[in-house]
């Protein structure tokens, strides 16, 4: 079932997702080479629990972290580690999110760790643009499919793969929500958008082919040829006035 959000409830997400946007922001300003991905979530749940929300991912289905931090070629859920250390080169995406008052932020970005190639950025700084493509067909009126289409046909015509087995979502009481929202999809097709809708939109972009695997710590996904992933996510209300990003400091 899709949950159309009052506007009151859309203010107590926000309150939520400024608290998720601003760990995010404080785990990227603390990415260098020589940190541990360990420290980087240690900083994410103090700046959460300081702010009287609670970080959602913890403990969620399982997970043993507030974020979750991938390096290199892993797509996401990289469980953080005191042996997994930040070189000059790395990229690092990390994704987390806050509740707040009964409601849940959720946000992604990929940073670099120190000088990154130049591939690399130009994967990073895709996936990033993708995500923004993928935001502005969100539109009242609109289906899930155009979201989809817009980040696929973003980064496919740079050369990238779109993972397939992992996608976006609702979000609002709960952190996972109808509907999917897939990073691919025909335009014109798949769940119509209304006013009230709230979005996790997130595309996990890879250098080489789109299939992944699972590591046997049943978290960590990588891709399946060993290249670079990166991944981009906004909580996201669907407007009468466009599309409003909510996870934005």
């Amino acid at each position: 079932m899709i949950v159309l959000k009052t506007n009151r409830e859309l203010a107590l997400m926000r309150d939520a997702c400024r608290i998720s946007a601003e760990a995010l922001q404080v785990v990227g300003e603390a990415v260098k080479p020589g940190v541990t991905t360990y420290e980087l979530d240690r900083l994410a749940y103090e700046y959460i629990t300081k702010n009287k929300a609670r970080p959602n991912f913890l403990n969620l289905y399982g997970f043993p972290a507030t974020a979750c931090i991938s390096i290199n070629n892993q797509v996401i859920h990289g469980i953080p580690s005191k042996t997994a250390v930040l070189k000059d080169g790395d990229i690092v995406s990390v994704d987390l999110g806050a509740e707040l008052n009964g409601y849940n932020g959720d946000n992604a970005a990929t940073f670099a760790v120190g000088e990154i190639s130049p591939e690399a950025k130009r994967l990073c700084d895709t996936t990033r643009e993708s995500l923004y493509k993928g935001i502005e067909a969100a539109v009242v009126g609109g289906r899930v499919g155009d979201i989809g289409a817009a980040v696929s046909e973003y980064c496919e015509a740079r050369g990238f793969s779109v993972v397939r087995k992992y996608v976006g979502h609702g979000i609002g009481a709960e952190l996972h929500e109808e509907p999917s929202v897939p990073n691919f999809g025909t335009r014109g097709r798949g769940v119509r958008l209304l006013p009230g809708m709230t979005l996790a939109i997130e595309p996990m972009i890879n250098q080489g082919k789109a299939d992944v695997r699972t590591l046997s710590d049943g978290w960590t996904v990588i891709t399946a040829d060993g290249k670079l992933s990166a991944h981009f996510e906004h909580t996201v209300a669907i407007t009468t006035n466009g599309p409003q990003i909510l996870t934005q400091v």
